[in-house]
């Protein structure tokens, strides 16, 4: 649905776990309104992402300079603040529609654009069913970004990309270290990283081994349910023929039944249980069946902040899903989700598309099996050839004594117009 032909503003909001280079979408969308002032008005970002808007707390870009706005494309975080929120279905509840309603009426907003993963591609629609619904007319956009890389109709996510070439450098560096000391002491290194359902993190940390029976030696994936016996054997048959293990597994592994290998009872506002603590229980599993000295890392946020070594590829894409979300709503685009599409060439390319946001949200890409060796302990070569492109260039933050300088922003909020405050 298109907005009126009179000039409206937009509202802008980060969503889930951010990621080193959401900032870079951030940037992308603020320079495209600012090139576009002529049919947009001012660009609001929610403080906390849909929290923001609730909450009409509605911070003012245009008060920022060019050169500040300029610094996110290489700063990591999300600098207008996140949010795990989750908004209720207008069916069952439209208080919080009716907010949005009134605030986006007070403040002239026509624009939304949403950057997060799959849990803020539901929120989006969510939001791009407000015109149909409640006959107030909005575009709203999905700008896509998660880490675990799991967003359907995308060849990649923004996030994705910086991530995988963290961990892919993690292992091979923790690799050199482990093998210098295997003959006396550690035998073991195992990393823990993120990934719920889709193993594509871990994949990643096989692009560290250049050749074969290089490190990584064991990957433990989400899709491929964990055994027990299977796991400890492959680990000692390494040690007796390598000297060392190296193991990369995802924090989302589970046995047959379902069964997380490690997880809390905790649960974030979309029912999502807290994971963690794959690497201590795969380390114990094979202290008290092997009896190796082991060593265990936790990546954890680190691989999500690490834009010191971001792929140049992943911050290029998150810009560019920025400024696009942007000419797509100057289209009279609504309820969709910008989308990377790879070419089919032989040399690397990609462009840009869309897709239905009804299609998108509450989605899942997992790894497909072919990515996975027979004996699911490994990434085959057609999962090499997909990930390397994406973890290609390096795009350095400026640094200022000895450290990576990251700005900060104004972040000066709008007044607010409306008498009431909103309960979350």
């Amino acid at each position: 649905m298109a907005i009126s032909s009179a000039k409206k503003n937009a509202f802008y909001a980060q969503s889930g776990g951010v990621t080193a280079v959401i900032n870079a979408s951030a940037c992308g969308v603020i320079e495209a309104c600012r090139q576009h002032k002529d049919k947009i008005g001012t660009l609001y970002a929610g403080q906390n992402g849909i929290i923001g808007a609730l909450q009409e707390n509605l911070i003012d870009t245009s008060k920022e300079l060019n050169s500040a706005v300029a610094a996110l494309k290489h700063t990591p975080g999300g600098a207008f603040g996140s949010c795990r929120y989750k908004m209720k279905d207008i069916k069952d509840s439209s208080a919080e529609y009716e907010r949005l309603v009134d605030v986006f009426k007070a403040h002239n907003i026509g624009y939304f654009f949403y950057n997060g993963g799959g849990d803020s591609a539901d929120t989006c629609l969510k939001v791009s069913q407000i015109s149909a619904k409640m006959g107030y007319p909005i575009q709203a956009i999905h700008i896509p970004k998660t880490i675990d890389n799991d967003l359907p109709f995308t060849d990649c996510s923004p996030g994705f990309g910086s991530v995988a070439k963290y961990v892919a450098v993690s292992t091979k560096e923790a690799s050199l270290d482990i093998a210098s000391m295997a003959a006396s002491s550690t035998k073991i290194f195992i990393l823990e990283v993120m990934g719920r359902h889709a193993g594509w993190i871990a994949a990643s940390g096989g692009l560290a081994a250049q050749e074969a029976g290089d490190a990584p030696h064991i990957i433990i994936f989400p899709e491929i349910p964990f055994n027990r016996e299977q796991f400890v054997a492959k680990v000692e048959q390494t040690i007796n023929e390598k000297g060392f293990c190296v193991v990369v597994a995802s924090e989302g592994a589970s046995y047959a039944d379902g069964a997380l290998i490690s997880g809390s009872l905790n649960k974030d506002a979309f029912g999502h249980q807290q994971l963690g603590g794959v690497a201590p229980t795969l380390a114990s599993m094979i202290k008290h069946s092997l009896g190796y000295k082991y060593h265990y890392a936790l990546a954890d946020y680190l691989q999500r902040a690490a834009r010191h070594i971001a792929s140049k590829t992943d911050v290029d894409q998150a810009y560019a899903v920025g400024r696009a979300a942007v000419e797509k709503a100057l289209e009279g685009k609504g309820s969709i989700m910008v989308t990377i599409e790879r070419g089919t060439g032989k040399k690397f390319s990609w462009s840009l598309g869309e897709a239905s946001l009804a299609k998108v949200a509450n989605v899942e890409k997992k790894m497909p099996r072919s990515f996975i060796t027979k004996d699911g302990f490994g990434i085959t070569q057609k999962a090499r050839d997909y990930l390397q492109p994406l973890i290609a260039g390096e795009d350095y933050p400026p640094f200022k004594n000895g450290l990576p300088y990251y700005p900060k922003l104004k972040k000066v909020l709008a007044a607010k117009k409306l008498k009431t405050d909103f309960e979350l």
